[in-house]
C-alpha cells in the first residue's frame, strides 16, 4: 500500500514539475503577482483579465528564471481572459484538453507560479455542464467546476489533467464562491480572435437598461412577463440613431424575447456587429419597432 501511495505521489510531483514548464508568473505593478499560461512558443501569454484589469509595467518571471517585460494584446473581460505577449523564443507551450474528454470525478491539479515556483493543489471535477454566459455577457463554451482551492496567485493558471495536458485557464473572478476553469476551447476561441482583432469584437445597442415587469394586458399579448427599459440612450449611438427613446421597453431582438440583461447580451454577439437587427419595443403602452444597426462594443 505505501508503495503504491509513493508511487502516485512521485507521479504527481513530476506531472507538476512538467506542468510548470508552461507557466509564468504575471507581475503588475499595483498587484500581488498571478499566474499565466504560455499558449505559444514566440511569446503569446494567456492569463485572466482581472489580475491584470488595473496593472501597469506588466512582467512576466519565465520557467527558467528570467523576468521580462510584457506588452498586452488584448482582453476579453466577458470571459475573464487576457493576452500579453513577451520578447521570447522558443517557450513551451501548453498542451490543451477539451472538456469533451473530461468527467465529473476526474482528478486534476490547480497548477500556478505566483511565485518563483510552481505550486499545485489537488482535486476533482465536481461539475460539468454546457455553455452559459457570464455577467459580463461572454459565452463559455462548457461550465467546468472543480473543488482545487484557489490560493492567492492561481489566477491565471492552469487546471492540469493527470496526463499533463491543460483543461482549462483558473480564475476565481466569475462566480463567486466556486472554483471555475475557463475550458481549452473557450480559451482558444478568445486568443485567436484578440491576436487577430486585439479585442473580442462584441454588439451593443448603446442604451442603459434596467428589468422591468410589464403590465398584465401586454403579459397577455405578449406572452412574457417583463422586458428592458432604456433608462438612458447613447448619444449617436445605434439606438439613437435608429430612434429609440428613454422609457421605451425592449421586449424582442430579432424575434427573441428579451426579460433580462443576459438575455440581450446573448443577441449580441460579434456576428451581428455591423447588422440590421429588427428591435421591438413598448412605447405609451403600445408595441412598436424599428431596425437598428448593431454597434461595436
Amino acid at each position: 500500500m505505501s508503495e503504491t501511495l509513493q508511487t502516485f505521489s512521485d507521479a504527481l510531483a513530476t506531472l507538476v514539475e512538467r506542468a510548470g514548464q508552461s507557466l509564468v508568473r504575471v507581475e503588475g505593478r499595483s498587484r500581488l503577482p498571478a499566474s499565466g499560461i504560455i499558449y505559444a512558443a514566440d511569446g503569446v501569454i494567456v492569463t485572466a483579465h482581472h489580475v491584470v484589469e488595473r496593472s501597469e509595467h506588466l512582467r512576466v518571471g519565465l520557467p527558467d528564471g528570467q523576468t521580462v517585460d510584457a506588452v498586452l494584446v488584448g482582453r476579453d473581460p466577458g470571459v475573464d481572459l487576457a493576452v500579453l505577449r513577451v520578447e521570447q523564443q522558443a517557450l513551451v507551450p501548453a498542451m490543451w484538453v477539451t472538456a469533451d474528454e473530461l468527467r465529473v470525478g476526474h482528478l486534476v491539479l490547480a497548477t500556478a507560479r505566483p511565485g518563483h515556483t510552481v505550486q499545485a493543489t489537488l482535486g476533482v471535477i465536481s461539475a460539468l455542464g454546457g455553455s452559459w454566459r457570464t455577467g459580463m455577457g461572454g459565452e463559455i463554451d462548457r461550465y467546468l467546476q472543480t473543488d482545487v482551492v484557489m490560493y492567492p496567485g492561481f489566477s491565471g493558471g492552469a487546471l492540469t489533467t493527470m496526463d499533463g495536458r491543460f483543461a482549462g485557464v483558473n480564475t476565481s473572478a466569475l462566480v463567486r464562491g466556486a472554483s471555475i476553469a475557463i475550458p481549452a476551447q473557450t480559451v482558444a476561441r478568445s486568443v485567436e480572435a484578440i491576436l487577430k482583432h486585439g479585442r473580442v469584437p462584441r454588439g451593443y445597442l448603446g442604451v442603459s437598461l434596467q428589468p422591468v415587469r410589464l403590465d398584465a394586458a401586454l403579459q397577455e399579448s405578449l406572452g412574457q412577463q417583463g422586458g428592458l427599459m432604456v433608462m438612458s440612450v447613447e448619444e449617436g449611438g445605434p439606438a439613437a440613431q435608429a430612434g429609440l427613446l428613454q422609457g421605451d421597453v425592449l421586449v424582442a431582438l430579432d424575434g427573441v424575447a428579451v426579460q433580462h440583461l443576459e438575455d440581450l447580451q446573448a443577441l449580441l454577439t460579434g456576428e451581428r456587429v455591423g447588422k440590421s437587427v429588427r428591435v421591438r419595443f413598448i412605447r405609451a403602452g403600445t408595441p412598436q419597432e424599428k431596425s437598428v444597426t448593431v454597434g461595436q462594443k
